[in-house]
């Protein structure tokens, strides 16, 4: 009976990467936490959190267990049904709060951007994979207009804040494949030239929260009251913080959105800066392993997906922290594994799995 248990506890471990896991399970423990004095001590918040951790850990153990050669063959169908429930979306999705962005499936409501979010880097990598002997500017013209068509269709929802999100993962996939310097600094001029256009089709609201970035004191009541609150909540912690459940900003229910959006502002409050740093740290053990596992990551298509997936990662953190600080405008992304949310976590997780099957399966067949 021991030598079963034995080796089932080494078949079931095989293809987990312990350094990954013990930073991911450190930020978790950090989120309980704060989580806890953000919710005002709500069991049932915390009770769901669990369970979605638990169920975000069974998708990241299938996927680590799952061979790179196996994914790759489901990255172009995915993309493609991803690509599909997007159209449908714009042609029949549900109206919420002015967006449309949702699919009622009957069972489950479902908002295909996020699913995209994980088939856009694998359709990529698997594009580069392909054509990596032969590989030539008009494959990374193709790359481009396969993350351009679905970036497109998230910004007519609108959603201005995954949308940029979906772009900059597809554009870390073709910064890896190697686009040259010349191109990046080309395209890089076009963006910036081509701001005015861009002002001039963003919707209202997404222009007011230009404008409050740059003074949220502008209408303190209403649209910059986000930014002015998080704010506060990040400056009053000082250099230690107030101390677990004892943040003002966040009891006294001047923080909105505390538990999801803005939870990095009730850590700051009662952690200070030196809690920040720690929690920076953090985010960085997690960052630096995927890199190490992209380095060492035996194929172009296992490189990519590594890579996409950690910047990715990387990029959804600061822009939350950036968001909080008043230093970037507010588009709703929440802080990676803190957050309370079960979609984004099953997302990372999901993220996570790839790179401990990227650690651990050394050996990938091509399809």
């Amino acid at each position: 009976m021991r030598n079963l248990i034995e080796t089932l506890w080494r078949k079931g471990t095989a293809h987990i990467d312990v350094p990954l896991l013990i930073a991911v399970c450190l930020l978790l423990a950090v989120g309980m936490l704060t989580l806890y004095s953000a919710s005002n001590q709500s069991f049932d918040r915390m009770q769901t959190k669990l369970f979605n951790i638990g169920v975000a850990f069974a998708v990241m153990w299938l996927v680590a267990n799952t061979p790179m050669s196996q994914v790759m063959r489901l990255a172009l169908p995915a993309y493609l049904a991803a690509l599909a429930l997007l159209v449908a979306v714009a042609l029949v999705g549900d109206v919420r709060n002015g967006a449309r962005r949702w699919l009622d499936l009957g069972v489950i409501s479902l908002q295909p951007s996020e699913l995209m979010k994980i088939a856009l880097p694998l359709a990529l990598a698997w594009y580069f994979d392909r054509y990596e002997s032969t590989l030539r500017l008009r494959n990374f013209a193709i790359a481009a207009a396969l993350f351009v068509l679905p970036v497109l269709l998230i910004l007519r929802q609108p959603d201005l804040g995954t949308a940029l999100l979906i772009a900059s993962s597809g554009c870390f996939v073709l910064f890896l494949a190697g686009l040259p310097w010349k191109v990046i600094f080309a395209l890089g001029a076009a963006a910036l030239a081509s701001l005015p256009l861009a002002w001039s089709v963003m919707h209202d609201y997404q222009r007011t929260r230009v404008m409050i970035l740059l003074d949220p004191s502008q209408d303190p009541l209403g649209a910059g009251y986000h930014t002015i609150q998080s704010t506060i909540a990040v400056g009053s912690g000082g250099w230690f913080g107030k101390g677990w459940l004892l943040g003002t900003q966040t009891h006294l229910d001047f923080l909105p959105e505390r538990t999801t959006d803005f939870i990095f502002a009730v850590y700051s409050e009662e952690f200070g800066l030196l809690g920040n740093a720690i929690l920076l740290l953090l985010f960085l053990l997690v960052i630096a392993r995927g890199l190490a596992i992209m380095l060492d990551a035996p194929t172009v298509f296992t490189r990519l997906v590594a890579g996409s997936v950690t910047l990715t990662f990387a990029t959804y953190a600061f822009v939350n922290m950036g968001m909080v600080s008043g230093i970037l405008p507010v588009v709703g992304v929440p802080l990676p594994l803190i957050s309370y949310g079960g979609t984004a976590l099953v997302s990372a997780f999901f993220g996570f799995g790839l790179l401990m099957s990227i650690s651990t399966n050394r050996k990938l067949i091509k399809s």
